[in-house]
């Protein structure tokens, strides 16, 4: 947890004190003033921004379609990223085109090994989400403890069968259920969670009903 003390804030109720106590006389109690750095506009103040890195087998359908819908509804808050435990050599056409269709930034989309993310150099990530179907035998890997993880399974669309219109309402569904999820998780209340509340938050989200494949 990450806390900042607000300037401004603490400005005013050192100035109400100092007149107050001091009967309306701040020399009496010396110029607190000086002790604090120049006053800085209060919109100008931090704002929550976490990295979320998204995980599944091949890093070219779920957790790329999850890294470009971040991008637009974290709204500047979110860093997102995604990765693979057995990359494929490119991101799953279907999955780009209707991102693109959906009017979402492709151009950095690429299927990558989560071993990008696991040197030093490498961005720290805040959240580590799973989107394996840990059902079907999908095997992810292991994230260690620096991050808050969770796991939201989902049906990988490279399994999906039927027509090219059945193969695309499932899409769809998919698209439309990574989307809640991430509207409740960029939504929820950081600034009054613990570590372990989080954890639970998370997990509780991956817990809704999936696009039914």
């Amino acid at each position: 947890m990450i806390y900042a003390v607000r300037i401004n804030g603490l400005r005013e109720l050192v100035a109400v004190l100092t007149e107050t106590c001091c009967a309306r006389n701040p020399d009496l109690c010396f110029d607190l003033e000086k002790l604090f750095p120049v006053r800085i506009p209060e919109e100008a103040g931090m704002k929550p921004s976490f990295n979320v890195l998204f995980l599944c087998t091949h890093n070219s359908a779920r957790s790329i379609a999850a890294e470009a819908l971040l991008h637009k509804i974290g709204r500047g808050n979110f860093r997102a990223y995604s990765a693979g435990s057995e990359p494929a050599d490119a991101p799953n056409p279907a999955v780009i085109g209707k991102l693109k269709g959906l009017g979402h930034d492709v151009s950095r989309l690429r299927s990558k090994s989560w071993d990008e993310f696991a040197h030093p150099e490498a961005p720290k990530m805040d959240f580590v989400i799973a989107l394996c179907d840990t059902v079907q035998g999908q095997q992810c890997p292991e994230f260690g403890n620096t991050a808050v993880t969770a796991s939201w399974p989902l049906p990988d669309p490279s399994h999906y069968r039927g027509s090219e219109v059945e193969r695309g309402i499932l899409l769809n569904q998919l698209i439309a259920m990574l989307s809640r999820r991430l509207e409740i998780f960029c939504n929820l209340p950081f600034e009054s969670l613990d570590r372990i509340s989080l954890k639970t938050r998370l997990d509780k989200i991956g817990e809704s009903s999936p696009a039914n494949a």
